[in-house]
């Protein structure tokens, strides 16, 4: 009954839901191996036998033999017919209910034919690659490390500078033709949307060419342009690379996220075959629903710099209300101005396996965002840095999932950020007593608020010493001393020496004018003091031998 509905709309709706998120509403379910298992809804059983596949999208009991997808179950487990389904899958997919018509068969004719037009491109493409006019083109390929073997794998190709695909395709009516996005209307005609571009075609999950992506040669900006959305592509809901990566990501038990198309191309030939890349267009909810279909570990691989970082922080908030308790979502990097291909020629697969196997959980990559984002060591701060943690967590839609990474997140903020608290309770008290405290020198004082903000875990064991110097801890950390967290306690130990032996020294001073003025005792109390000098002498003595 659903062929007479329009094909898109359903199509969309499968790819939106994930059938576990579906059928988990009504059944209980466990993952076992790739797929996840329950007591089937359908008939009376004591053993689960009710297997649900999350990549393919389809159930199947094997003790009754019920078998389907998301519309199917819905019917069958809700006793309702196919349009009262449809709308309840759409309200759950926060989608807009389409009025339904009979299909078209001109449309589906219609569809076909774009296909046939954008994979014959594609051959013209690839041939014009090899002959003259794209010499400069396959020069710059081979240099970025292409093989033949890899530039006929993934079709790749060469738009010349004149219009090769409105002056080829001279039988086939204009209309199909702008639709497909190859070449537009004019003042003069047609004329080829895509020139002097090398070409990366873009392909379905089915393996078909809906559309391409052209990299410019010339130094010119932008540096990619991507066929606009069609009937047959929408680069909000495509993903570079999908269909040669989806049996691999099955076998990885993971995907790979990186930034563009050449990445993940020398990623999946390099080691990492079940690596993806969004299009030219920011990471989007509905890349997430695509992958999260087929894996819910997934690894974003992004540069180091300033945009990478935001990107990963954006790429964390989308993702959030996707997770369940059995995803695994790690953030990598890829510092020092390179991107995962330059990795690759210049290390190889063993120095990006490094970056990947370095990558942080999602909670590390929350917490070390948060600290770094916000001032911590203020009360505003903090308050600023609870919000930001609040709103992201409470993304999270499963219930017991979303508990465990607060539970987790709140231990860090009592064990950390009260350290904070603490210090700066300790000086405004000390402040109203108005106790004159020791002072430290300027560098000094650097020093020690760039190890307070370096390594929390110091103000622990070291919060009351700290507390009592004359050091604004709010103050803004510059640069990086490099010093490893054994040196930074090393050097608040040497510290704590040097205050107690000056501590000391004075005592001693007034002792000594006790003892000619009269004191008897006062010699007695010296000689304790001049034993405890020459211990805390002999601790400094094994901390620098250290």
């Amino acid at each position: 009954m659903s062929k007479t509905y329009n094909n898109n709309f359903t199509d969309e709706l499968r790819q939106r839901l994930s059938i576990v998120d579906v059928i988990s509403r009504r059944v209980p379910l466990v993952k076992k191996g790739q797929n996840y298992w329950g007591c089937c809804p359908f008939h009376n059983e004591k053993t689960p036998s009710f297997s649900v596949s999350e990549d393919k999208g389809f159930y199947h009991c094997f003790g009754c033999g019920e078998h389907g997808d998301i519309i199917s179950f819905t019917m069958k487990s809700e006793n309702v017919d196919f349009k009262t389904a449809i709308k309840e899958l759409a309200d759950m997919a926060g989608l807009k209910m389409p009025e339904y018509k009979p299909r078209d068969p001109a449309a589906v004719a219609r569809e076909e034919s774009y296909i046939q037009i954008t994979d014959r491109a594609a051959t013209i493409y690839q041939q014009k690659l090899f002959e003259p006019a794209g010499a400069h083109a396959l020069e710059y390929i081979k240099k970025r490390g292409f093989s033949d073997d890899m530039i006929k794998k993934y079709r790749i190709g060469y738009a010349p500078k004149n219009s090769i695909i409105s002056g080829t395709f001279t039988n086939i009516k204009q209309d199909a033709l702008i639709a497909t996005g190859l070449v537009r209307h004019g003042d003069y005609g047609l004329y080829d949307f895509f020139r002097d571009k090398l070409m990366f075609p873009i392909f379905n999950t089915h393996g078909q060419i809906v559309a391409f992506s052209g990299r410019s040669l010339d130094g010119s900006e932008p540096k990619y342009i991507n066929t606009t959305d069609t009937e047959l592509f929408h680069k909000r809901q495509t993903i570079f690379g999908f269909n040669f990566a989806r049996e691999a990501i099955h076998r990885a038990n993971r995907s790979i996220v990186v930034e563009g198309q050449i990445d993940a191309i020398q990623m999946q030939c390099h080691g990492f075959p079940e690596t993806v890349a969004p299009l030219g267009t920011a990471l989007t909810e509905d890349h997430i629903a695509i992958l999260c279909k087929s894996n819910r570990n997934i690894i974003f691989c992004f540069d180091g710099d300033n945009a990478g970082q935001k990107a990963a922080v954006r790429a964390c908030g989308i993702i959030l209300p996707f997770l369940r308790d059995n995803s695994d979502v790690r953030f990598a990097f890829v510092t020092g101005g390179k991107d995962p291909d330059e990795v690759l020629k210049t290390g190889g697969e063993s120095a990006m396996k490094k970056i990947i196997d370095s990558s942080v959980g999602l909670v590390d990559f929350l917490w070390d965002t948060t600290n770094k984002s916000y001032l911590i060591s203020t009360p505003g701060g903090q308050s600023q840095a609870e919000k930001f943690l609040n709103s992201q967590i409470e993304k999270i839609t499963d219930i017991d999932f979303r508990h465990t990474i607060e539970t987790t997140i709140n231990s860090r903020k009592h064990d950390t950020w009260r350290n904070w608290k603490w210090i700066n309770s300790q000086k405004k008290k000390d402040d109203l007593k108005q106790i004159n405290l020791p002072s430290v020198d300027e560098i000094t004082g650097k020093t020690l608020i760039y190890i307070v903000n370096t390594y929390p875990e110091l103000v622990e064991r070291y919060g009351e010493f700290l507390s009592s110097l004359n050091i604004n801890f709010d103050a803004a950390v510059s640069g990086d001393l490099a010093l490893d967290v054994k040196s930074a306690e090393k050097y608040i130990v040497s510290l704590k020496l040097h205050k107690y032996i000056e501590k000391l020294q004075a005592d001693k001073k007034e002792l000594v004018q006790l003892m000619l003025s009269g004191d008897a005792g006062a010699k007695t109390q010296i000689e304790k003091i001049d034993s405890d000098i020459a211990a805390a002498n002999k601790k400094l003595e094994l901390l620098i031998g250290d």
